[in-house]
């Protein structure tokens, strides 16, 4: 039988929106030292790290091969180490499925991105659409999310003051996350009046430019259990990749997601998510995120994903709990987003979330999300027994 796979250490910088006094490799090492000072592992074959997984992009990083700048702050200077250009949730799904394939115990995962570095996010997404026919068309993951946002908004019927309680929400979740980037309150005024960037998209309808790194570490069971005596399981995992082509797809629907969320319930035995998972950690790049990943992570019926954020059943205290880290929307660089989700199951399903604690938390839903209008979706279930 195979050994459980457990993260034992996670660790988050403070998410900024310039980080002007920290270069790439400073920014990496005070997550990576912080995962190591709370296990006391070191990088050695012998109970030691004997793995890392990286996460970063060319692009952002304004070189290539943008994990060369860190392989030695991780631990990985003549050993063995794997970038993940994806969301960050998949790295931790790849570190996962190394240590279930017997090829690693301990496997360090590090996140990083100064999106403050480009001239502008937009031109580097840019360049994930076809170069022929839609490059010149000006798409970036802005253009396609707010063409997703209107498809969903109008087959839903649902209206920017519902989208802004999510804004709202998130705000004020943030204001208890010491790590979040944006933690001044805002009403649903302040909202729906803010400059208009990409319709139905206004300023706070979008996740801020930022810049942080998370770092984890996964060991298997029987190391798990000497390293700490609070380790978080991996219960389950899946992803899925939907077209490449936006016209290919329903905008208004998440195939992916719908594949990926169940792929890890089948896995980690969750038949009734809203009963059997405490909180949900989504990555809500945009304000119309949150209701449309819900529907499809099945915490609610199709087309009911606005009634529940409007009910306040995904506040911290409500029947489940979504984003009480304050998500996406509070500050997280694209592709980071997944792993700091991941934290922060981390840190509920130990009791080590502070204010925003979710009460007698058990089992944890991260999610990831990378491409234009949520091309590829990651979801991985987290629990403490």
């Amino acid at each position: 039988m195979r050994e459980r796979v457990a993260v034992v250490a996670a660790a988050q910088t403070g998410f900024e929106a310039r980080k002007d006094k920290q270069r790439v490799q400073e920014m990496v090492w005070e997550v990576v030292r912080a995962v190591v000072d709370q296990t006391g592992l070191k990088f050695m074959e012998e109970m030691g790290i004997d793995n890392a997984v990286t996460c970063s992009d060319d692009y952002f990083d304004a070189r290539t091969i943008s994990d060369g700048a860190v392989t030695d702050v991780v631990g990985s200077h003549m050993r063995s180490e794997e970038k993940v250009s994806m969301d960050s949730l998949q790295a931790v799904y790849y570190a996962w499925a190394g240590i279930l394939a017997g090829h690693y115990d301990i496997t360090l995962v590090v996140a990083h991105s100064k999106e403050s570095q480009a001239q502008s996010r937009n031109l580097i997404t840019n360049a994930a659409f076809d170069p022929i026919y839609q490059r010149p068309l000006g798409l970036d993951y802005l253009q396609a999310a707010a063409l997703q946002a209107r498809a969903y908004m109008a087959k839903n019927k649902i209206n920017s003051k519902t989208l802004a309680k999510a804004v709202v929400k998130s705000r004020a979740n943030a204001a208890n996350n010491p790590f979040a980037q944006e933690r001044e309150k805002v009403a649903i005024s302040d909202v729906v009046n803010a400059p208009m960037v990409a319709d139905p998209l206004g300023k706070l309808d979008i996740y801020p430019v930022s810049d942080g790194a998370v770092a984890m570490i996964l060991a298997t069971e029987s190391k798990a259990k000497v390293i700490t005596d609070k380790p978080v399981w991996i219960l389950g995992g899946g992803c899925c990749y939907d077209s490449f082509y936006l016209g290919d797809r329903d905008l208004a629907e998440c195939m992916a997601l719908d594949r990926a969320a169940k792929g890890a319930y089948k896995m980690a035995g969750i038949r009734q998510p809203t009963r059997q998972l405490s909180l949900v950690e989504l990555s809500d790049y945009y304000s119309y995120q949150e209701p449309m990943w819900s529907e499809g992570l099945g915490l609610c019926a199709k087309g009911a994903g606005g009634e529940l954020l409007a009910s306040g059943a995904t506040g911290i205290k409500g029947r489940i709990p979504v984003n009480p880290s304050g998500g996406c929307l509070a500050g997280n660089p694209l592709m980071v987003g997944g792993i700091t989700r991941a934290a922060e199951c981390f840190l509920q399903l130990r009791g080590e979330a502070g204010k925003r604690q979710v009460k007698g938390a058990k089992r944890a839903l991260a999610h990831g999300t990378i491409g234009p209008a949520g091309q590829f979706h990651s979801v991985m279930i987290f629990g403490n027994d």
